[in-house]
Formats: structure tokens, C-alpha cells, sequence
């Protein structure tokens, strides 16, 4: 069993990595990816001239462990902090990043050590309803959403480190991880998305296998009355295609699970590819098995890999993770940093 440091690094480690090889090919056709680097399409990061960047999705995922500590960091000093609102202000300081002005109505952040990387400020593609659900200048909330029709998959493919947090419930996490989604998006789909997937990781951390980790995110949310019937059917479908053994190829994963531009469809898919390839002979293959599902697709590339890479990151750990792969990775120091930051307030 790997230790909690280490499931730590390696969630924001191996999301990091997926979302980089995901992210070269993220708005190609199958057919283009194909072209490009052959039949089995993209697969390592080998096969980069040039190498790859990470996106939006692993920017907003740090900017998300920088809201949780300092709310951590608060509490773990006897003061109460609004999770929520620090996580607001982590967001704000994100879309100052990427060249966005923030609005006046907003509070203004004070700079932290994420801050201070110039890596982190290259626009990377960020999602239209995650800018626009920021720049509003006020904070959106379940009862005054913002966005109210988007899911995007601007929620799931951030809220990994909700589920990384130890000692508090399934119920506490879900709700931190939907009331954060909601800070941008305003659609149920799009923050119960965000809530499994966290409960996801949570489970995982607990020592449970991906499956039922799956099975018992789907649990939770189809037991709240206000559950999202497309979050519940394509992650169901996904959790049954791997139970009747079916393999769809990349050009049917699209039309089993959707393409990935919307919540429900990015957990699903990310959650398909890592159940698909468990029969594995070892942590790395299986990684790569994974990463290479989730990124060969039709649809929204680096965030089904990225969710993948999460999952797996945190199931085996860092040391699972390519090593050949983790040299190409940009910016390695401060995804490492940042998972100290979280280690640090969380187990001392």
C-alpha cells in the first residue's frame, strides 16, 4: 500500500502527466491523431517533437490545493475559514494568470507561494464558463449559481484534491468539492460530477480498488434527491461496459460514454479507461494502458487523461508513475511543492 505522501505526489503527479499528453491532441479528430503518430495514436511522450505542456486542467487542480491549505492553514491555527471563499480567492488568483482582469467587485487576493511561478501563467485553453464564472465578480453559489446551464468539465478535472483531504466524511468532501464547482459552473451535472469524482480519490486513499470506489461514488450521489440522472447514467454505463467485459474501440468510446466536453462524460471516460486496462501485469502498465485510452478519442483529450492519471496516481502511488515520462513533464517543482504544501498541513 503506498503511504499518503505518496498518493499525494502521485495524484497530482500522474494528472499532471495525463493531462500534458492529452493536452498535444486535445482538439484533434481521431482521425487526425491517427495521422499523426499512426494507428495506435498517441501514446507516450516519446512520440512529442518538442514535448508537451500541461493545461488549465492541472493549473486550476494546483490552484485548488492552494485554497485548501490556506483554509487548512487557518484552522490548523484555531481560526475558522470559509473553505469556499478561500477557494474563491485561489480562483481569482488563477484567472489573474492567465491574463484576465479581475473584477472590482471582487476582493483582492493576496499572493502566495503558487504565484510566483511564471510557468503558471501561460494560458493554456482555459474553459470560457471557468473565466466568465470568475470574472462576474461575485461568488457563485448552489442558491446564486453562476453559469446555471453550464457542466462543463471545468468542475471534474480540478477536484481531485478534495478527495485527498484525511480524517473528514464523505459527505464533508462532497459538499467542499460541489460548493467549489459551483464557484463557476451552475449546472447539477457539472458539481455532483465534481463531488464523485472526489469521492472517487476519497475512496481510493481509504484502500479501496477503483471499482468499488466507482461503485460507491455512484452510491452516494444516486441516494441525494437532487441527483443528476446524466451523471448517473454515464457513469453507470461506463462501470457497465466494464463488467460485461466490453472493449469499444476509440471510435465507439465516444458514443458509449460521450466525448468528455462536459462533466458527467469526462468521469466517465477517465474512470472507463483506468477499469479497462486493470488486468495489467504491473502499476506502470497499467498507467500507460490507461492514459492511452483516455487520451485517443474524439473528444476533450487532456481532461479524461488527466482524471485518469489522478485516479491511478492515487491508487499506486508516485513510484508508479513513468519515469521516463515524469522527465518530460514541465514544471515538476511545483506540482511537488504543492503536494508537500497539502502533506504538510495535513499530516504534519
Amino acid at each position: 500500500m503506498p503511504t499518503y505522501q505518496s498518493r499525494v505526489r502521485g495524484c497530482l503527479l500522474g494528472g499532471a502527466l495525463g493531462d500534458s499528453l492529452g493536452y498535444a491532441v486535445e482538439f484533434d479528430s481521431l482521425e487526425a491523431i491517427r495521422e499523426r503518430y499512426g494507428k495506435g495514436g498517441l501514446t507516450s511522450f516519446e512520440q512529442l517533437d518538442g514535448g508537451s505542456h500541461f493545461s488549465d486542467d492541472t493549473q486550476m487542480t494546483l490552484y485548488t490545493v492552494d485554497g485548501l491549505v490556506e483554509a487548512l492553514e487557518w484552522a490548523n491555527e484555531g481560526v475558522a475559514a470559509d473553505e469556499t471563499a478561500c477557494l474563491w480567492l485561489a480562483y481569482l488568483r488563477w484567472l489573474a494568470t492567465q491574463g484576465e482582469q479581475v473584477p472590482p467587485s471582487a476582493p483582492v487576493p493576496l499572493p502566495r507561494w503558487i504565484d510566483s511561478h511564471e510557468i503558471l501563467r501561460h494560458r493554456r485553453a482555459p474553459g470560457k464558463a471557468c473565466i466568465s464564472g470568475l470574472a462576474g465578480g461575485h461568488m457563485g453559489t448552489v442558491a446564486r449559481p453562476v453559469n446555471p446551464d453550464s457542466k462543463g468539465c471545468g468542475t471534474v478535472m480540478r477536484s481531485a484534491p478534495f478527495g485527498l483531504i484525511p480524517h473528514i466524511s464523505r459527505e464533508t468532501i462532497y459538499k467542499l468539492s460541489a460548493d467549489g464547482a459551483a464557484l463557476t459552473h451552475g449546472h447539477p451535472s457539472a458539481r455532483q460530477s465534481a463531488g464523485a469524482f472526489s469521492l472517487i480519490i476519497h475512496e481510493i486513499t481509504r484502500g479501496l480498488d477503483v471499482q468499488s470506489a466507482a461503485t460507491a461514488a455512484l452510491d452516494y450521489v444516486s441516494a441525494r434527491p437532487d441527483a443528476a440522472s446524466e451523471l448517473l447514467e454515464r457513469l453507470a454505463a461506463a462501470l457497465k461496459l466494464v463488467q460485461n467485459g466490453a472493449k469499444p474501440a476509440p471510435e465507439e468510446l465516444s458514443v458509449a460514454l460521450g466525448e468528455g466536453w462536459v462533466a458527467e462524460e469526462a468521469l466517465a471516460i477517465g474512470t472507463y479507461a483506468v477499469l479497462a486496462t486493470a488486468e495489467a501485469r504491473d502499476p506502470e502498465e497499467h498507467f500507460r494502458n490507461a492514459i492511452a485510452i483516455a487520451v485517443n478519442h474524439r473528444g476533450d483529450s487532456d481532461s479524461t487523461a488527466s482524471i485518469a492519471g489522478n485516479i491511478l496516481g492515487t491508487l499506486y502511488g508516485e513510484e508508479a508513475l513513468p519515469a521516463s515520462w515524469l522527465r518530460e513533464l514541465e514544471g515538476t517543482e511545483i506540482i511537488r511543492g504543492m503536494a508537500d504544501r497539502l502533506i504538510a498541513v495535513t499530516s504534519g
